[in-house]
């Protein structure tokens, strides 16, 4: 039986019966609710202390004495925002409900702050015009693309709220309005995101000037809003903070297929034949992780794209680190990579 399920009482209880449930459970609650674990209302320490100064018998029926207007959160909602209704409401649980109003979960401020919650900023590239995607992104910018039911910037940007973090950053340039409008404050998922412009392009580094640099305190994130991944964010954090360097990129292998036969030589002489050989590299993934005094030192306005301000540091005696990622990725770049996309997600869902 799941914990919470010992917290259920039945609505012709007792007020007796529902302290005994209370105290047996030991979570600080109990949930009252139909023969369809509707919920009905709440029944806290708090609520029988009350009922018992008012000299209330222990015969009197619970839904005389329970919350019958409890705050409660869907479960399709993100720990974050449920952190922060908690929090808002000074709760230290919070019923989780189905779209019948079924009781499905308890939430435990406890067990939501003793989980991993990171400071680190996250800023997210969503300026681009997606050229490519035409005539999909004529009217959308190309990060607001669904995949599956939701844009891509927001698979995105659940990946880093589910994993922990709070604080973003949000750069636009083509039809910002659509993303300000879609994504807010961000109070819709518990987090906060503030948003930069790019009113002329600046390449893929030059909006870390446009960032309020005071605030900036930590390695901060920064990734294309375009991808879609299954990165592994805390071991990637774990490596950038252990490895001492001022950047860490994410690189994946790209393998490239000669289609013919290679041929080494001395002069005229063949020394060798391969027949359509292999060759892998390591290829930039669109992730990073950068010091705080990385993102500082690129100035308000400046052009410049992410591996020429990395060569930069590598060319003066800095350390900038690659991370492999062996988990998915895509750059939704062209339209079968799009396409590619929409088959890939559905096969994950219903996988």
């Amino acid at each position: 039986m799941k914990p919470w399920r010992k917290a259920l009482v039945n609505c012709d209880a007792t007020l007796e019966q529902a302290i005994e449930v209370l105290d047996k459970a030991a979570l600080r609650i109990a949930l009252v609710v139909d023969a369809n674990d509707t919920l009905l209302g709440t029944l806290t320490d708090g609520d029988v202390r009350r009922a018992l100064l008012k000299h209330l018998s222990l015969e009197t029926p619970v839904n005389q004495v329970m919350n019958g207007q409890p705050k409660t959160a869907e479960q399709s909602w993100t720990e974050s925002r449920i952190l922060a209704v908690m929090e808002q409401h000074e709760l230290l649980q919070l019923p989780l409900v189905d779209a019948e109003k079924r009781v499905v979960g308890l939430a435990n401020l406890h067990d939501i702050l003793n989980k991993h919650r990171h400071d680190n900023p996250v800023f997210l590239m969503a300026g681009g015009f997606g050229t490519r995607l035409r005539p999909l992104t004529n009217n959308c910018p190309k990060p607001m693309l669904k995949v599956g039911d939701k844009p891509i910037l927001e698979q995105i940007l659940l990946n880093f709220v589910e994993a922990g973090f709070h604080r973003f950053y949000i750069s636009t340039h083509y039809m910002p309005e659509v993303i300000r409008d879609y994504f807010g404050n961000g109070e819709k998922w518990g987090i906060n995101i503030q948003y930069v412009h790019e009113e002329e392009p600046l390449g893929t580094g030059g909006a870390l000037g446009l960032l309020p640099h005071d605030e900036i305190d930590q390695p901060l994130f920064m990734m294309n809003g375009d991808l879609l991944t299954s990165l592994n964010l805390h071991s990637f954090l774990e490596f950038h903070e252990t490895h001492n360097g001022v950047a860490t990129m994410c690189v994946r292998e790209y393998e490239h297929q000669v289609p013919y036969g290679v041929i080494t030589s001395e002069g005229t002489q063949i020394k060798s034949m391969v027949e359509k050989p292999v060759h892998r590299f390591f290829v930039n993934a669109g992730i990073y992780l950068l010091d705080p005094a990385l993102v500082k030192s690129v100035e308000p306005g400046t052009r410049i794209d992410m591996p020429t301000l990395l060569e930069r540091q590598i060319d003066g005696g800095q350390a900038v680190n690659m991370f492999p990622i062996h988990e998915y990725w895509l750059d939704i770049g062209r339209m079968d990579d799009f396409h590619k996309a929409q088959t890939e997600v559905q096969d994950r869902l219903n996988g």
